[in-house]
């Protein structure tokens, strides 16, 4: 008893912290938003359906495949899931869009994140034309990733992969759900990548870190690009590095922009 009694006390004092207090906001937000959530996912899982089939058929036409590679189904119903795979992500998409609009709008009125902004002496984001600039750069950011794994990316990864299984002697006849999936998760790891310039903007505008901090730990940022690029990207090696280069001079560029803007006080 004695034992419950402590595990019971620590679970209140756990919920009651910050952290605690913020997970509880998150839940009634959730039981409130719930059949929009689930709403929002079905409508894009119903739309997207369609618009899935015509990607797919897209995408395996000839003349976006290298020399002499064959698309193929190893079952029967690997082009259904696939088409089911695809729009149900996009209803997901549409669900979490949701949730991350709606947290950015009340998140920064939350009484906690008040709090926190009053400590570093930062007045809270308004849709001002610098909150609007940064959504639209983070857009444009995402546009130009995706452009830089279907323009450049994925026509040299194919190509430099499919002529090296021929040169050994294989026979290039790759997966529909592989193939497929290997390029959304260029294109996904590319526009996630390319969020680099905006967030360490950001970071360094509100305060939550100092320039100086992050030039000493630039090797260990440099590091968290390969091992994000590692996640998100296929599981080769020139992929890894192709999807990570590209991050770490976006925030080496981010760096420079800081230093040359001028800031603005609060």
């Amino acid at each position: 008893m004695a034992s419950s009694s402590s595990l019971e006390d620590a679970v209140s004092e756990l919920m009651g912290s910050p952290g605690g207090q913020l997970l509880n906001s998150a839940r009634d937000y959730l039981r409130k938003r719930a059949t929009a959530l689930v709403g929002l996912f079905l409508v894009g899982l119903v739309v997207g359906f369609p618009i899935a089939k015509g990607i797919v058929t897209w995408l395996i036409e000839d003349q976006r495949l290298p020399d002499d590679v064959k698309v193929i189904v190893t079952s029967p119903v690997e082009f259904l899931m696939l088409q089911i795979q695809l729009s149900a992500s996009f209803g997901l998409f549409l669900a979490l869009l949701l949730v991350f609009t709606e947290s950015t709008l009340r998140g920064a009125r939350h009484p906690l994140v008040l709090e926190r902004f009053r400590e570093l002496n930062f007045r809270p984001p308004k849709p001002s034309f610098s909150f609007v600039l940064s959504i639209a750069s983070s857009l444009i950011l995402a546009v130009c990733g995706i452009l830089y794994a279907w323009e450049l990316l994925t026509p040299m990864l194919f190509e430099y992969l499919s002529n090296d299984a021929q040169q050994a002697g294989l026979s290039t006849q790759w997966k529909l759900e592989a193939y497929v999936g290997f390029i959304l998760n260029l294109c996904i790891a590319s526009a996630i990548g390319f969020q680099a310039p905006v967030v360490t903007l950001l970071a360094l505008r509100i305060g939550l870190v100092e320039p100086p901090t992050l030039a000493a730990y630039r090797k260990h940022i440099w590091f968290a690009a390969f091992v994000i690029g590692a996640l998100f990207s296929p599981p080769d090696p020139l992929s890894l590095f192709l999807v990570s280069l590209p991050v770490i001079f976006l925030f080496e560029v981010a760096l420079s922009l800081h230093r040359i803007m001028p800031m603005k006080s609060a």
